[in-house]
């Protein structure tokens, strides 16, 4: 067993977990925060995807153990206008990934603010974040639904509004 501490949601948590225990598996299964969901558990999905500071990763590819140190959001902690923005636009529909979802476009949304490129974006500097760049930034999401376009909509009307 091996001791880490993390900071959760802004309380910092002790836990002893073998070095094999994922971190899905460690906020799940020891901390009770079963927001993040366990979909394919080969990070295909994005079901899982938690925020390690401030950075959007896939936590069932991740070892509790390298997040030593580190702070971790998961969506019981998010407070965000995304949240309402699913709402308004039906960015969900059974609900299994929208805990995923909210957490990547947090992520994505500051990565873009950070000018990092993307597959559309190319060399050609930053482009508006319009449907296209929002698609390609969020592709790592799955939606068995189908609820994209709501979820376009909610991600559409929120940048605009940090824009402004």
């Amino acid at each position: 067993m091996t001791e880490i501490r993390i900071k959760v949601n802004g309380s910092v948590e002790c836990l002893e977990v073998e070095p094999w225990v994922s971190l899905l598996d460690a906020l799940r299964d020891r901390l009770g925060l079963t927001g993040a969901k366990k979909g394919c558990d080969q990070g295909a999905c994005g079901a899982c995807t938690v925020l390690a500071d401030g950075v959007r990763i896939n936590a069932c590819l991740a070892l509790a153990v390298q997040y030593d140190g580190r702070e971790i959001t998961t969506i019981e902690g998010v407070a965000h206008p995304l949240q309402e923005a699913f709402v308004r636009h039906d960015g969900f529909q059974c609900g299994y990934c929208t805990s995923g979802q909210i957490c990547s476009a947090i992520g994505m949304l500051a990565e873009y603010a950070a000018g990092m490129p993307s597959v559309v974006t190319g060399s050609t500097g930053t482009p508006e974040l319009g449907e296209a760049e929002i698609r390609e930034r969020m592709s790592g999401n799955l939606c068995r639904c189908g609820a994209y376009n709501g979820i376009v909509d909610a991600i559409v009307e929120v940048a605009g509004e940090t824009a402004r």
